[in-house]
């Protein structure tokens, strides 16, 4: 009982170690977003600042309608792009899950072998700008790079391996029920968990997707969150560099660049961590049981 209570205790501890280390540097972003310029310059980053200011989000305030519609379109990739990647993802790892599916094998190869080697930046970029012509649309932000990941195909494909019994789909079988019907209202139901996780993730890489932005869009009308920020970042320093270099302090004083990247930093992160804790139960079950086999 002994060994348990102390095993217990080190667990804890070590758990509130890991999370720690997780939450504080969150939390220095949130305080270094509010934090004085000079108070930043002068003493570096600090917990407890000796004077607070809200320049940094008075300043991002000036550009709230192109922020605001840089926020719709991100929350527009985000949501159409992670919906048809579960979907092609899922259907994929559902096919090869198949027992007996002819040419199963070379497809799983095909499959892991795009994981392993890639066409390149260079091609890819003529052939989504040339052939599919998607420069300055919001396709820009949905099918390249993004929509279909090999690892999370074979994630979900050694979820449905191990945790749907083979039963359930020989029995909807006898009881007349097709590849898709089967696919739609048992894959899908009982494969919640992993779906969620890889939903999670590929969520995250849409939300945090600034190279589309980079190499597809041209329009500054066009630009999402990460992109538009970016941007104001590069000009931000800019107008620094600029007043550096004529000696003046004007520039500098009026937009303070080092509490403006926190605030920028928070501003992208605030939906994730809004929406996080409700998908937190469901992305804890799907990794592991995901993992089970390889």
């Amino acid at each position: 009982m002994t060994e348990k209570i102390a095993y217990r205790v080190i667990s804890h501890i070590i758990l509130m170690l890991v999370t720690l280390s997780m939450f504080l540097p969150l939390l220095l972003v949130v305080i270094s977003s509010v934090t004085d310029e000079s108070t930043l310059v002068a003493n570096g980053y600090s917990y407890f600042p000796a004077k607070l200011s809200f320049g940094a989000y008075q300043y991002l305030m000036m550009f709230f309608r192109t922020i605001a519609s840089a926020y719709g379109i991100t929350i527009f990739a985000a949501v159409v792009g992670t919906s048809l990647s579960i979907i092609i993802t899922a259907m994929m790892g559902y096919t090869l899950s198949i027992k007996g599916l002819p040419g199963k094998n070379v497809i799983s190869f095909f499959v892991f072998f795009t994981i392993l080697f890639n066409g390149g930046l260079v091609p890819s970029y003529i052939m989504w700008t040339s052939y599919f012509k998607i420069t300055n649309s919001l396709f820009a932000y949905i099918f390249p790079f993004l929509l279909a990941n090999a690892f999370n195909i074979l994630l979900i494909r050694t979820y449905f391996e191990s945790n749907i019994p083979a039963e359930i789909y020989e029995s909807a079988k006898i009881d007349g029920a097709g590849y898709f019907r089967i696919f739609w209202d048992i894959a899908l139901s009982l494969g919640k968990p992993i779906l969620v996780t890889v939903g999670l993730f590929t969520g995250l890489l849409y939300w945090n997707d600034w190279q589309n932005g980079l190499y597809f869009i041209t329009d500054a009308n066009m630009l999402s969150i990460q992109a538009l920020l970016n941007k104001m970042m590069a000009n931000i320093q800019s107008v620094i560099s600029n007043a550096s270099y004529s000696k003046s302090s004007a520039a500098q004083e009026a937009v303070p660049p080092v509490s403006i990247r926190m605030a920028i930093a928070f501003v992208t992160m605030l939906p994730i961590l809004v929406l996080y804790p409700f998908l937190q139960k469901y992305f804890a079950d799907g990794i592991m049981l995901g993992a089970i086999k390889g």
